[in-house]
C-alpha cells in the first residue's frame, strides 16, 4: 500500500473527519484508491452494531434515527449514519432531506452523518452502501444507523448490510394491509408502530403481533413490537431496550456471526460480478458490439443469440 494511501486510513482509524469523508466519496465514486482504503480498512472494522431502518415514504424514519441516535450519545457511544436519499435526475446526487432533517446532530462531534444517492439501485440502498457502513465502522463507530430511501414492500436489501431491521408502520397509511404481503415484513426483526398516538395505531399493532403468530420464526428470535412517537421522543427507550437484547440475542445464539457470514457471502458475489463486468466491458470491443447492436435494432437478429455470439466470440476459454 502506498505512503499517502496508508496515512489516509490511519487518518480514518483516528477519527479525522475530514479524511472520512474524502474517503467515503472515493468508495462512492468508484474511484481506484476507494478500493485501497477498504482494504487497508478492512482489519480495523467489523466491531460496529449495524442497524437498519426501513419503511413507506412518511413513516418518519429520519426523526427516529435522529432520536435513536440521541439517545446512544447519551451513553457517548460513537454513531454513524448512513441516509439514503433519492437521486437528483439532474446531478445524480442525493436530495439531502434526511441530512437536512437531522440538523441537531450537525454539532456533535460523536455523530458523523453521510447522504447517499441510490443512482437508480433498486432495493432501497445506494450500490456504495456497504463499503460506506466498512468506512464508519473502521473509523470506530459504535454503532451504524443506515436509514433506506423509503421505495416500498420490495425494500429487503438491507436485510443483507444490517445486524439487525427495523420497520416503521404508520396508522392510517394502508399499514394494516402490508401484513398481508410478502417482503418488507417478512424481513424485519423489529417492528415499530410510529406516530402511534394516531388512531388505529392499536391494530396496526395487533395485526402484525397476529402475523407473528401465524409465522414464528425459524431463529428462535420473537420479534418486538414497539410504539413510538418520535417526534416527541417517546418510545425511545423503549425501542433502544430492544435492540440491546437482539443484540444480546444475537450474540448468544450466534445468529450475528450466523448472518453476518451470509451477508458477506452476497457481498462477495456481488463484488465478483461487479469485477467481471467491468473486465468484460475492457475486453469488448466497441466496434463488435456497435455492429450487434445495430442488427438487432434493425431486427435482422434477435438480442439473444447476438449475446451468446459476443460471448463466444470474446470470452470463451481458447478465443
Amino acid at each position: 500500500m502506498a505512503d499517502e494511501v496508508q496515512s489516509w486510513v490511519e487518518r480514518i482509524i483516528a477519527a479525522d473527519r475530514r479524511a472520512i469523508a474524502r474517503a467515503m466519496s472515493a468508495v462512492e465514486n468508484g474511484e481506484p484508491v476507494g478500493r485501497e482504503i477498504l482494504q487497508g480498512l478492512f482489519p480495523k472494522a467489523g466491531r460496529a452494531y449495524i442497524i437498519g431502518v426501513t419503511g413507506s415514504p412518511g413513516a418518519g424514519k429520519s426523526t427516529l434515527v435522529e432520536k435513536l441516535a440521541a439517545e446512544y450519545r447519551r451513553e457517548s457511544k460513537r454513531v454513524g449514519i448512513v441516509a439514503v436519499d433519492p437521486t437528483s435526475p439532474f446531478s445524480g446526487g442525493a436530495i439531502l432531506g434526511d441530512r437536512i432533517r437531522m440538523q441537531s446532530l450537525f454539532g456533535d462531534e460523536g455523530v458523523y452523518i453521510r447522504s447517499m444517492a441510490t443512482r437508480g439501485h433498486l432495493g432501497g440502498l445506494a450500490l456504495a452502501a456497504h463499503d460506506v457502513v466498512t468506512v464508519l465502522d473502521a473509523a470506530g463507530c459504535d454503532v451504524v444507523l443506515v436509514e433506506t430511501v423509503g421505495v416500498g414492500q420490495d425494500e429487503v436489501e438491507i436485510a443483507r448490510h444490517a445486524d439487525v431491521t427495523v420497520l416503521l408502520l404508520v396508522p392510517g397509511m394502508g399499514d394494516d394491509i402490508q401484513t398481508f404481503k410478502a417482503g418488507v415484513m417478512e424481513i424485519a426483526d423489529l417492528y415499530v408502530v410510529n406516530k402511534s398516538d394516531r388512531p388505529g395505531a392499536e391494530r396496526v399493532e395487533q395485526e402484525v403481533a397476529a402475523m407473528l403468530a401465524l409465522s414464528p420464526r425459524t431463529n428462535g428470535w420473537k420479534p418486538a413490537i414497539v410504539k413510538t412517537v418520535a417526534t416527541r421522543g417517546e418510545g425511545l427507550r423503549e425501542l433502544r431496550a430492544a435492540l440491546d437484547q437482539f443484540h444480546a440475542f444475537g450474540e448468544q445464539s450466534s445468529l450475528r456471526r450466523t448472518r453476518r457470514r451470509e451477508q458477506w457471502r452476497w457481498r462477495l458475489e456481488e463484488i465478483v460480478r461487479q469485477r467481471l463486468f467491468e473486465r468484460a466491458l475492457e475486453r469488448l470491443p466497441e466496434d463488435a458490439l456497435e455492429a450487434h447492436a445495430a442488427a438487432v435494432a434493425e431486427h435482422r437478429r434477435d438480442p439473444y443469440s447476438a449475446a451468446d455470439e459476443l460471448i463466444s466470440e470474446f470470452f470463451l476459454p481458447g478465443s
